[in-house]
């Protein structure tokens, strides 16, 4: 699959930055409709120290994360907006039905799928799966948050 967005170009849509950008490569792009992302998983990993010494497993969290993450990318990207330009962000609001299938280990490709259910001012619902070789590790709804940015110093 061809590469629509690097790790470069993606951190122009998300706040995150490493360790905590969880999204390597954007592949796949439908404006409004579906998005399909990349992490490499790796054994630098700094959350493998912890979890779990001698059996490394990828937290479940982090691989929704992750998916939360491709999210607001096809959000920002869908609606045109920069992040960069200041004074919108793109919030985790909620999550339902999630399942774990699997685990993730090092070494793997995690696959990170979301489909726009529907999006409602500024409020939007997806449906979320994240795949390793093409077997799904995880399934999840996911709701992100339209909201005005404040920083330091500003009234809320």
């Amino acid at each position: 699959m061809k590469t629509i967005l690097e790790a470069s170009d993606i951190l122009n849509y998300l706040p995150h930055r490493p360790p905590f950008l969880l999204v390597d490569r954007i592949i796949d792009i439908q404006l409004n409709k579906s998005i399909i992302g990349i992490k490499n998983v790796s054994m630098n990993e700094p959350f493998f120290v912890g979890h779990f010494p001698g059996k490394p497993v990828m937290p479940g969290v982090l691989i929704v994360e992750a998916l939360a993450q491709v999210s607001t990318v096809l959000a920002f990207m869908s609606t045109h907006e920069n992040p960069q330009s200041g004074g919108t962000l793109y919030f985790f609001a909620g999550i339902d039905k999630v399942r774990f299938k699997k685990v993730v280990l090092p070494g793997d490709q995690l696959q990170l799928e979301a489909n726009l259910i529907k999006a409602r001012r500024i409020i939007w619902k997806l449906s979320c799966i994240a795949k390793v070789n093409n077997e799904v590790v995880c399934t999840a709804d996911i709701f992100s948050a339209k909201k005005k940015y404040i920083n330091e110093g500003e009234k809320r």
